[in-house]
Order: structure tokens, then sequence, then C-alpha cells
């Protein structure tokens, strides 16, 4: 029986358990200049020295005013290969996975000058107003994701992940709330499945790609899970491999559609779209129980699960929860004593 501790292959990415690692921003790129430094190597490696199957790099975008601040990291030049090549060649070290999360964050870019966006549209009043993309800028936006794969897969990550939730660019396109355009792009999935075509055009046939996806919008003129559902076919069709499903991001929560915010709130989620779309899923949202962790694999609501902010307190809680749930699992030979 699959358990949080029981291999995983899907391709040629093969991961010693099923506990990730989620994309967080750690908003310390202090040179502003997209690069990742010694705090990511040390943030990404620890967790990897922690037993994690699968570490997700946080949210990398395609242009400097795509980040959602200046100390975010960025992907945009073939001179950032080597940075990302040391966080990857460490964590393969430690027998870890590592896959990177490409991304734009549209009009949540919170130092541009100008956002840019499908519609201007502004995300709230604490925002700045985004311009609209004209078609030409949407089709060369396309091309900027496809050169950050590249990029991504010259620097030996093993797998991509696809930012399309919590109201980034992607997001912002495949969401009648915020893509009010005119021209071809008005096809709400059209921007992102040309997004994963070119990622695709870029990767190995053996590699995953990743899609982050919010299944459903928490606003009340949003879209919902009948919806995001159709959305993640849609993508499924275009060549994404795996959904992250997660929820929400692109507004202020109306009540009607508060999901609260208990443990394990956006599993089910998950689940749907493991049984409708019929690819493989991460499930996210506070799963940092052990327990509770190794139940959404054995009920299999989820074929992976993401662990964020418990793993943000304690780095080796994969060591831990193993411990916790009497599994096997290898301890590096330093840290033994402390765990015997």
């Amino acid at each position: 029986m699959d358990q949080l501790f029981s291999p995983f292959q899907i391709k040629k990415l093969e991961l010693k358990n099923r506990v990730v690692m989620p994309p967080m921003c750690q908003y310390s790129v202090t040179k502003e200049d997209g690069t990742p430094n010694d705090w990511h190597y040390n943030h990404y490696i620890s967790r990897a020295v922690g037993g994690t199957g699968l570490v997700i790099v946080e949210m990398t975008n395609v242009e400097p005013d795509g980040r959602i601040s200046n100390n975010c990291l960025g992907f945009w030049s073939d001179e950032q290969i080597p940075a990302y090549k040391k966080i990857v060649d460490a964590v393969h070290a430690q027998g870890s996975k590592i896959a990177i999360q490409i991304a734009h964050a549209g009009r949540k870019a919170e130092d541009a000058e100008t956002p840019v966006a499908p519609s201007a549209i502004r995300f709230s009043e604490k925002y700045k107003e985004p311009r609209a993309l004209s078609t030409a800028e949407v089709k060369e936006m396309v091309d900027k994701f496809r050169q950050s794969v590249r990029r991504a897969v010259e620097a030996g990550f093993d797998a991509i992940e696809l930012h399309g939730a919590h109201g980034y660019l992607i997001h912002q396109f495949h969401s009648s709330y915020t893509n009010k355009r005119d021209d071809e792009y008005r096809e709400l999935t059209r921007f992102g499945t040309e997004v994963v075509k070119a990622a695709k055009s870029e990767m190995p046939e053996d590699m995953p790609l990743i899609m982050r996806i919010s299944a459903t919008e928490f606003v009340e003129e949003g879209y919902q899970l009948p919806d995001g559902i159709e959305l993640a076919k849609a993508y499924k069709e275009a060549g994404v491999d795996m959904f992250h499903i997660s929820a929400g991001g692109e507004g202020a929560i109306a009540p009607s559609r508060n999901p609260g915010g208990h443990a394990g709130y956006m599993v089910p989620f998950a689940r749907a779209m493991r049984e409708a779309v019929e690819v493989p899923v991460i499930a996210v949202g506070r799963l940092e129980d052990a327990h509770l962790a190794d139940s959404i694999i054995g009920n299999q609501d989820a074929d992976l699960v993401a662990v964020g902010r418990g793993m943000l307190r304690d780095p080796y809680w994969t060591i831990r929860a193993a411990r916790e749930l009497g599994q096997e699992i290898e301890v590096p030979v330093q840290y033994e004593r402390g765990f015997a």
C-alpha cells in the first residue's frame, strides 16, 4: 500500500518518498539581480539533508519586472545558470530531487514601475494599476517562459513547475475575473497552453512538467472547482504531467467562498482534481501533521504531500515524521546521534 515514505516515479523523476518542499518565496536576493545567493543555497540544501523527496525552488521569474519584489529570484539570463546549478548539484548529493517554479507575477509585481497583465485591472488599492499586454507582447512573454525553462534544464533541474495559481500571470489569463481581452487571448487557456507547449519544447521527453493551479477562486465572481477541473484538463492536453493543487490568490476572500484554514483544508480539491483529470497531484494546505500527511497518501487523496510552514519551522521535518510514523529513513551519518 502506498504511504508517505514509499517511493514515487513519474517519467524519469524517481523520488525516495512522497514529501515535497513547496515553493515559498524568501525575498532574499539582496543584490536585487535575481540570482540565488548563500541564503538560498543553505535554505534548499538543508531540506535535502533533512530527507525531503522533492524540493521545489520558490517562484522564479522570467523577467525583472515579473518579480513580486526586487528581492525575488529570476532566471532571465544565462549568467544566472551557475548559481542555480550549484544548488541543484548539492541537493542531488543528498539524495533528493529538485524542481523549480517558473513564473511571472503580472499585476502582482509590486516593485515594477508599471506592472503588466492581461487587462488593466488593479489587484487592490494597495497595488499599482497594471498595463494590458499587447498581443505581440503576450507572444514575447511566452518565449520568455520558454527561455527560462531552457536555462533551468541546462542547470540540471529534475522537473519544471509552471505557476498557474495564486493570482499570478498565467492565472490572470485563465480567469474571466481578470481577463477582459478582445484578442485571441480572451480564450482563457490559450496563454497557459502556449506556455506549457513552449516549456515542453525545451524539456527532455522524460522530464515531467508540473503546474501549480488554483482549483477554485475565492472572490464571489471567480471560477469554481468544476471550472478549475476544465482548466486542468486543457493543460493536461497541452502537456502537463502533474498538478500542484492550491486555491485562491486572485483577490480578497468572499465570506461565501472562505474554505477556512484548518489542517488539510485544500485536500478535497486535490482529490477532486486527481479523480477528474486522471493525473498525479500534489496536495497542500497545513499538512505538517505526519499522520495526516500519511493518510492523504494512504487514502489516495493525492500522490505527493507538500509541507510548507512546517518545513520552514523544521528543516528536518521529513526525518522526524518518518520516526513518528515508525518508518525507516536514511539519516545523514553526521546527525545519527540526534535521532538515535
